[in-house]
């Protein structure tokens, strides 16, 4: 009996509208990513695409799909990601590898396996591909298809289990599993088993998710924390009239009269700080926090600084607040070839300094050396306080070791752009969901918000909408343990496994069906006469 091989091309009308899926796979992948969210899209784009790769030979699939996906980021990125034009090609041709290589994964391996078990190829690779991107280029998780899903609280508490790796396989296995269904005609018969199990899964997450929400909402007591940010005319005037100043100091090319410019510039910026926060530490507030020195317009001189901390301290003793200083210092002399740090200082209601906390992970291109990645804890009597800067929150594990800590309040100075709002400030509250504390992000140039740990809003103010940018929350001063601050990666680690499992599996298949066709005893020839 002769073997045939399995084709995904089930005849030439599919074959023919293979195009027409890929043609909608980009279209919703346009609005399924960061730059116009459509929280549906994300789910869908996949199953178009991976029925193209299917029905295609495949380097014409792959590199079709890998060329439209880099014409779409060639579209949304300009602007998202702040790189100078000529560094666009490469990050827009990386984004697009990460995008298509589960595809290509999927079209090698999933052919060479039977039934359900060639469903799991596509979300392992996904899920492997998106978490070793996340170790391994400089933008850490950005992109990530589990922050398409903000505002989905159900779905989202999953995060607090698994990180963002288990909504990543939940997405990318209903395309798996469609496609399966597809290859096979609907026929209910023949898929009712995979369309029972994904059901069934998906309906577990979504009652896991709406159990925690109900049943164990933040509750306890309450701190009111103010977030400031100084007023538009203000950071305007300082930045236009020092900018080139500034790039200069920067470059250590600058000169005495440029740094009093600098000062004279900035001055009306931090004294405009100082009365927001005693404006709202008389409101109540115990916690006030300041945004990342960019947004914010703190960019403040070495030499200036014992003074601006004075007055910083002073205003938290009277008060008796805890006050988060985002500030950019232009050094007098470089430190690793840079003049500029970007830092949180949090001084205490008796005028200490409790830590200073340098950013991690600049965004590539700033102009400053990452800090030593050690997230900050103190305990207060408002629980237990941590802090990070914002594109730090772009990266799980550096923000876990606060849920490590059992850390209640993560405050999170940033700045962001228009390009990247309100995005930026969705990712971050991944976070707080992840790690069992409430998150305070303060952003200049963008939307400010605050989430308790489950990541419901309690406050949020958009700066291109309110000025001077205020934001008040009552933050529950408990968090949680989590089990993914616990186990953390675990999730993403089995996939990995499970891909190589995979891969294991149809290799030996293969080993045997190469063995069985072997074995088959050959016709001896006719004898002549």
């Amino acid at each position: 009996m002769t073997n045939q091989k399995h084709t995904t091309v089930v005849n030439s009308q599919r074959d023919r509208l293979s195009y027409l899926w890929l043609a909608l796979g980009i279209l919703l992948f346009a609005f399924g990513t960061i730059r116009w969210t459509i929280p549906l899209a994300a789910w869908l784009y996949p199953i178009f695409l991976l029925r193209f790769v299917r029905t295609q030979p495949l380097l014409r699939g792959i590199l079709l799909v890998l060329l439209a996906l880099v014409l779409v980021w060639e579209v949304e990125l300009p602007g998202v990601v702040p790189a100078p034009i000529l560094l666009y090609v490469p990050i827009v041709f990386g984004f697009g590898v990460i995008f298509t290589l589960p595809y290509l994964i999927d079209r090698v391996l999933a052919p060479r396996l039977q039934g359900l078990l060639a469903t799991l190829v596509f979300p392992s690779a996904m899920t492997t591909i998106w978490y070793l991107s996340g170790l391994l280029n400089p933008y850490g998780t950005t992109a990530n298809p589990a922050y398409t899903q903000f505002g989905n609280l159900p779905l989202l508490q999953l995060v607090s289990v698994t990180g963002l790796w288990g909504i990543v396989f939940v997405m990318s296995w209903l395309a798996s599993l469609v496609n399966w269904a597809w290859e096979r005609g609907f026929a209910w018969p023949r898929v009712r088993g995979g369309a029972v199990l994904y059901a069934s899964l998906l309906a577990l997450v979504l009652l896991f998710g709406g159990a925690r929400l109900a049943l164990f909402p933040a509750q306890g007591s309450t701190v009111r924390v103010a977030g400031i940010t100084p007023s538009q005319a203000l950071i305007a005037a300082a930045n236009k009239q020092d900018s080139q100043n500034i790039d200069a100091l920067m470059s250590g090319e600058g000169t005495q009269v440029a740094r009093q410019l600098v000062r004279q510039a900035y001055a009306p910026v931090f004294d405009e700080l100082l009365a927001l926060s005693l404006q709202e530490a008389r409101a109540g507030a115990k916690i006030i926090l300041w945004p990342e020195c960019i947004g914010g317009g703190t960019t403040l001189l070495q030499e200036d600084e014992a003074a601006l901390l004075t007055r910083a301290r002073a205003l938290a003793r009277t008060t008796g607040t805890y006050l988060d200083l985002g500030l950019c210092e232009l050094l007098s002399h470089p430190v690793q070839s840079s003049f500029f740090t970007d830092e949180s200082i949090l001084i205490d209601p008796t005028g200490s300094v409790v830590w200073r906390y340098q950013k991690a992970h600049p965004v590539p291109g700033e102009p400053w050396n990452p800090g030593d990645g050690q997230v900050p804890t103190v305990q207060t009597p408002y629980g237990r306080l941590s802090n990070v800067i914002c594109f730090d929150a772009d990266f799980p594990g550096t923000l876990r070791q606060a849920g490590q800590a059992g850390a209640a309040i993560m405050l999170v100075p940033s700045s962001d752009w228009r390009e990247i709002d309100p995005y930026h400030t969705q990712v971050a509250t991944f976070r707080a969901i992840e790690n069992g504390y409430s998150l305070v992000r303060q952003t200049g140039n963008g939307l400010a918000m605050t989430v308790d740990y489950e990541g419901k809003v309690l406050s949020a103010s958009d700066y291109f909408t309110t000025d001077p940018q205020v934001m008040v929350a009552y933050v529950p001063m408990q968090g949680v343990h989590t089990i993914y601050a616990t186990i953390g990666d675990l999730f993403a680690w089995l996939s990995i496994a499970g891909l190589v499992g995979l891969i294991g599996v149809a290799l030996a298949r293969r080993r045997k069906a190469g063995e069985a066709g072997a074995a088959e005893p050959r016709e001896e020839p006719l004898p002549v006469s």
